[in-house]
């Protein structure tokens, strides 16, 4: 399948999903999903290889990362790569995955918000490289980037029209976390669960990492769609970027994101 622009494309995302990954949390989610020593588990999605070197750390066996950028790629192998651990590869999800049933889990985290229109494909190819009773996990944020309070009317206004535009035509699901108890239901598999915690939780005065994260992550989104911003901010991004900072900026400004996280085994052989 070819090769999509990946939406937060820039010089500096590798150190944004490096700076943003709390390892505390990827641990306690990984426990959730199941993941011990031993498991045969595919990283679906990696990036830069942090999270797949925190799984690798669990399980104290060979584990495979695989993501369809080079960038990302090239950057989990120099800082991540274990001869003996972990090995990174390059695919595309949304094509079959060359490995057959090969896994105890996969793990799928932010990766299926960036493939609005290939859902169900996604989770059909990471189903094949399951072992029967084997464990799908996927991960991901729900109404994400629009959880601020109190957020003026025509930020508020921009930031929705934005979401709007990246869906149709940048292949991006900003409602994704909802729709995963159902992708895991319609591919047959059994022993559902789900849980639902803050990934992003922001109040009082806002840290240096955060401020970095959501300030690039907003630079890249509109960077896509410069003209809705000029519709609601006569001035443009500068205009734009000015009240998006001051919010942000502000102690009472809250600020949340739920990450959603369904788990279900591959049906055994009959």
């Amino acid at each position: 399948m070819a090769n999509m622009r990946y939406l937060m494309e820039s010089s500096e995302e590798e150190l944004r999903l490096e700076l943003k990954t709390d390892p505390e949390a990827v641990l306690e989610q990984a426990r959730w999903c199941g993941v011990t020593k031993g498991k045969k588990i595919l990283d679906a999605g990696c990036g830069p290889g942090i999270v797949t070197s925190l799984l690798s750390n669990i399980t104290e066996h060979p584990i495979v990362g695989v993501d369809y950028s080079p960038k990302r790629i090239a950057y989990a192998r120099k800082h991540y790569g274990k001869e003996d651990l972990i090995e990174f590869a390059l695919y595309d999800l949304r094509d079959e995955l060359p490995f057959g049933e090969r896994f105890d889990l996969v793990w799928a985290r932010f990766v299926l918000e960036y493939n609005r229109s290939s859902l169900n494909q996604i989770v059909e190819n990471l189903t094949k490289v399951l072992r029967p009773g084997g464990t799908l996990c996927l991960l991901d944020l729900d109404n994400n980037c629009l959880g601020h309070y109190p957020l003026p009317a025509r930020l508020e206004n921009a930031l929705h029209k934005i979401m709007g535009y990246l869906e149709e035509e940048h292949d991006f699901d900003p409602y994704v976390g909802r729709k995963l108890y159902s992708l895991i239901y319609e591919a047959g598999f059994e022993e559902i669960r789900m849980d639902m915690r803050p990934h992003h939780l922001i109040y009082g005065d806002v840290s240096r990492g955060d401020m970095f994260n959501w300030t690039k992550k907003v630079e890249m989104v509109t960077q896509k769609a410069p003209f809705v911003i000029k519709e609601i901010y006569p001035n443009g991004l500068q205009e734009f970027f000015g009240d998006f900072e001051k919010f942000f900026e502000n102690p009472m400004r809250f600020t949340y994101t739920p990450i959603i996280m369904c788990k279900g085994i591959k049906p055994l052989r009959s």
